[in-house]
């Protein structure tokens, strides 16, 4: 007699007397349920930790791209949209490309990784050479290095995209559940892991390893991340093939991202010689940027480069410096402050007038002021400016100790990178200049530097009316002439003739300033009528009713 609640299954055969089939199979292998040699508890953790480590190395591949592009190209804000959005998008893609892939997700999860981890892994290393050998960073976005920053962004989101569909995949296969629970671990996993590799990067990776060696060990685990997945925990659902295949493939990788980490300084230093000359002095990565050094012995102009753009150079650096600091010097000049400036140039000319019995240098980079005292170019160049008692160091960043500071000031020197990087954007904005005002003294005079004039007369006038926001009577001038130039983006030491050829100066002052040197100083080159016609060419080329620049509103184009 059949019970009247027996399983569905068997009750048409029950009328027949038919025998009952056995219960299907349960499907195993790609296809269905994995064969697993540990408990599906323990299976389903170890696949979440590889989440968890492949989602860190992801984010690293991401940032090592933002910082490497901000870097070479310039102007971060537009280099991390470009990069970001680009790998969001290829994202995308990869994940609707793997749907393809799921039928075979573990072969295909390895096989992703091995690539992901060779790409990522080489990327930074990829990028660098094609800018330090070919110099072709510069010009239209249709340039070939960066045609090879879109590709990298690319094809790495491609296969970051295509890992999350068939992690799903292996997940399900160990332990059936719903969706949305499915979908929440994973995301959960992914999301602590990119936190954890978001952190990494600027507090491990860069300032210990460097970008290059950082993005070798990142690719590095990854491949054995991926490859220990599948082969230790999915190999039962493989053939002998595939195995082999995942094997050689993985053995193959960690290979060449070793030999690329053996081979990293003599790239680094082979690349450096073609960015910078061959006389490379000093190159270090400090926690603020890289600094590097070159020239300076045996006849040879001393360069000094601070992420890739020159920022002195020995041959005309007096122009400059004589330029931003000699007409702010006529008048009340007891106490002076200079805003950037670690290099000891700017203090030095101040030294050089009688009166002056305090300067304050405030200096984002303790390693850059370290240099100017100890290397022996530098200090000889700044006149060791940094041995005067009356020379006062404080490490901090320009915008922060302004608004801390209640000292006022008789001039106060602002020698801070070009606006149009975007770093510097904040140290060009109205609510900095308002800090400088206050700092200001009765009667002081603020000088600015505020980046080359013929070739970006937008960006020079935006510093001009953006002073005049602030509260302050301005007179802008321009000093031609320079030999080398400061860079205002990262030109090659071998393409100084792409480097603008002038510097652009804002004097102001809660009066309209004089446009004067003082009469007691001879600068060399910078009389009254020199000035006064460096005046007049720069008010030629004026760019009116432009808007000043705000820090939630940067007016700035690098």
């Amino acid at each position: 007699m059949i019970e009247p609640h027996a399983p569905s299954r068997t009750r048409g055969f029950a009328r027949t007397g038919a025998p009952a089939p056995p219960a299907a199979p349960q499907p195993t292998g790609e296809q269905g349920q994995a064969r697993l040699p540990v408990r599906p508890g323990i299976a389903r953790f170890l696949v979440l930790t590889g989440v968890f480590v492949c989602a860190a190395c992801g984010l690293v591949y991401e940032l090592e791209l933002v910082a490497l592009a901000s870097y070479l190209i310039g102007d971060s804000v537009t280099q991390a949209s470009v990069v970001l959005s680009v790998m969001v998008f290829a994202m995308g893609i990869g994940s609707l490309a793997a749907k393809r892939l799921r039928c075979r997700a573990a072969a295909g999860f390895g096989a992703v990784e091995a690539a992901l981890a060779l790409v990522g892994g080489c990327s930074a290393m990829a990028l660098y050479a094609m800018f330090a050998w070919t110099g072709a960073w510069g010009g239209a976005w249709a340039g070939g290095s960066r045609c090879l920053l879109v590709a990298f962004s690319l094809a790495i989101g491609l296969l970051i995209g295509a890992e999350v569909p068939l992690l799903m995949e292996l997940i399900q296969r160990i332990r059936r559940q719903d969706a949305g629970g499915a979908v929440a671990d994973l995301f959960a996993a992914d999301y602590v892991g990119a936190l954890v590799g978001g952190l990494a990067f600027p507090f491990l990776l860069l300032p210990l390893l460097g970008q290059l060696t950082g993005t070798l060990l990142t690719g590095t685990v990854n491949v054995i991340a991926g490859g220990s997945l599948v082969l230790g925990l999915f190999r039962r659902d493989l053939t002998r093939r595939t195995c082999w295949l995942l094997l050689v493939a993985n053995v193959v990788v960690l290979g060449l991202l070793a030999a690329a980490a053996v081979l990293v300084d003599d790239f680094e230093r082979a690349a450096r010689h073609a960015v910078y000359g061959a006389d490379v002095r000093v190159a270090q990565q400090t926690d603020v940027q890289e600094v590097v050094l070159t020239g300076g012995t045996h006849g040879r102009p001393l360069h000094l480069f601070l992420d890739g753009r020159l920022r002195v150079s020995g041959r005309d650096e007096h122009l400059y410096h004589e330029a931003l600091v000699h007409p702010a010097m006529n008048g009340p000049r007891a106490r002076v402050l200079v805003l950037g400036g670690g290099d000891g140039l700017a203090a030095r000319e101040a030294l050089r007038y009688p009166g002056v019995r305090r300067v304050d240098v405030v200096e984002l980079d303790a390693d850059v002021v370290r240099l100017a005292r100890e290397d022996p170019a530098l200090s000889a160049l700044n006149g060791h400016a940094y041995d005067d008692p009356r020379v006062r160091v404080t490490t901090a960043d320009a915008f922060d100790w302004l608004r801390r500071t209640r000292t006022t000031y008789d001039v106060v020197i602002s020698d801070l990178p070009d606006p149009g990087i975007t770093a510097s954007t904040k140290l060009y904005s109205q609510e900095f200049y308002g800090l400088a005002r206050r700092a200001l003294a009765p009667g002081g005079r603020l000088a600015v530097h505020a980046g080359p004039v013929s070739s970006r007369p937008r960006s020079f006038w935006t510093v001009d009316a953006t002073v005049r926001a602030a509260g302050l009577r301005t007179a802008p001038y321009r000093v031609g002439g320079r030999d080398s130039g400061f860079a205002a983006g990262p030109d090659r030491t071998t393409g100084a003739s792409r480097a603008p050829r002038d510097w652009g100066f804002v004097l102001a002052a809660r009066s309209r300033p004089a446009l004067l040197p003082d009469p007691g100083e001879r600068p060399r080159g910078l009389t009254r009528a020199a000035l006064t016609a460096d005046a007049h060419a720069a008010a030629a080329t004026r760019v009116t009713g432009l808007p000043p620049s705000t820090l939630v509103h940067p007016r700035y184009a690098d």
